[in-house]
């Protein structure tokens, strides 16, 4: 028999045909491709006389998963599944190849019929017939597992994309949060400072030069912003989908960027009585970077030298024109160093080394100077100083003249 007209083959609708012969015939939307398939019906309903046969007529586009079960490269593809062995006939020429393979089926189709005259009718425990199995419902079933799979596979890459994007918004806002801290404290010592030194009664401040009480206002004021900026990126980071860090670069002279960092740390590093030297060339060229970004990464790192460096240590930051295309700077410090075997691992979230157990902080600074780096396709790096201690390196591309 032939039937079904592009019938999608089910597992919710079992065949089960008395037909020995089982064929699938596939197809695809393309106007060539029909024209073909016409001629294969046409030449298929010629046989349907010498032998019964049940034929499934399958579109690839609807259902791509039995294509996929048979591992299909071509259509149309004409596939015997019943009786075994299996066998696929596609191309051109179909219908030539099944003139040629048609009387050796005919052979095997016989053998078949034959074996199971010969063989006693199965009957189950309660002496019911069993009837055998559509060899074309368990290729559905077979075809719906693979699309199942598939489609287990596909949720699970969502799953993991959708975790990676949490576990990035958690870290971005545990380091944010982390450093707020600095333009906080440098905010709140400006006000303390002009608080305490306002006279109520005459309007003006005491034992403050005027230019000093202009410089803790700018101070203020500048950190406010900075503030202001960090908690727009927290809120940017939690609502968004990206898993990289907002950039926008500009022309930045990394110098004047570094030094004005040193100078909101000046009451840091005088209480502990640490020398600071400074060797930044007045011909070093301007940086293409982020500059609120690029003074995250020198906060963190002067922070960190500040406060790993003894009292009366020193502190080095130093500029050099590596190349056209980049400039390199360092900070250096008399602390007690890095071990060798944690230069690698001291850039990992939350990674801190076991004698900073006890001291404060969360072990994502230099985590997020790593990813502003990167960001920025540059590099950043650790290793010894020439007096001990260690040297943080990092990369910035040349700003294009």
């Amino acid at each position: 028999m032939l039937k079904h007209e592009y019938m999608p083959v089910s597992q919710d609708q079992p065949i089960y045909s008395e037909a020995p012969l089982h064929l699938l015939l596939f197809v695809d939307g393309r106007p060539k491709s029909r024209q073909q398939v016409q001629r294969i019906r046409a030449y298929l309903k010629e046989l349907q006389a010498e032998y019964s046969f049940e034929l499934e007529i399958i579109d690839v586009g609807q259902q791509p998963y039995l294509a996929e079960h048979f591992r299909l490269v071509a259509t149309p593809a004409l596939i015997k599944i019943h009786p075994e062995p299996r066998q696929i006939l596609a191309g051109s020429n179909i219908i030539a190849q099944l003139k040629n393979w048609w009387p050796r089926w005919q052979t095997a189709i016989d053998a078949y019929l034959k074996l199971q005259e010969d063989l006693q009718v199965r009957i189950d425990e309660n002496s019911r017939v069993t009837s055998p199995k559509s060899t074309i419902s368990s290729v559905a079933v077979s075809a719906e597992f693979i699309r199942l799979s598939d489609e287990i596979f596909r949720l699970k890459q969502e799953k993991d994309k959708l975790q990676e994007q949490l576990q990035f918004k958690d870290r971005v806002i545990a380091m944010l949060a982390h450093d707020l801290r600095n333009p906080l404290t440098a905010a709140a010592i400006a006000i303390e400072t002009l608080q305490s030194n306002y006279n109520l009664d005459t309007g003006g401040f005491m034992r403050l030069k005027p230019a000093m009480t202009a410089h803790l206002l700018k101070q203020a004021r500048s950190q406010t912003k900075t503030i202001d900026r960090m908690i727009t990126d927290l809120l940017h980071v939690g609502r968004g989908n990206d898993t990289e860090l907002p950039i926008i670069p500009q022309k930045v002279e990394l110098g004047k960027v570094c030094l004005d960092v040193l100078e909101e740390l000046r009451d840091r590093y005088t209480a502990k009585s640490q020398n600071i030297h400074t060797d930044i060339p007045t011909d070093l060229p301007r940086v293409y970077a982020d500059p609120e970004r690029i003074r995250q990464v020198l906060m963190n790192l002067l922070d960190n030298a500040i406060k790993y460096t003894p009292e009366g240590g020193k502190i080095s930051v130093a500029g050099l024109h590596r190349t056209t295309q980049k400039v390199q700077f360092s900070i250096g410090d008399s602390g007690p160093g890095i071990p060798v075997e944690n230069c690698d691992r001291i850039f990992e979230n939350h990674f801190r080394l076991q004698r900073d157990e006890g001291t404060e902080g969360y072990g994502i600074g230099l985590c997020l100077c790593q990813r502003i780096i990167r960001a920025h396709y540059g590099q950043i790096w650790v290793d010894t100083a020439p007096y001990g201690g260690a040297w943080f390196h990092f990369t910035l591309p040349v700003y294009p003249s």
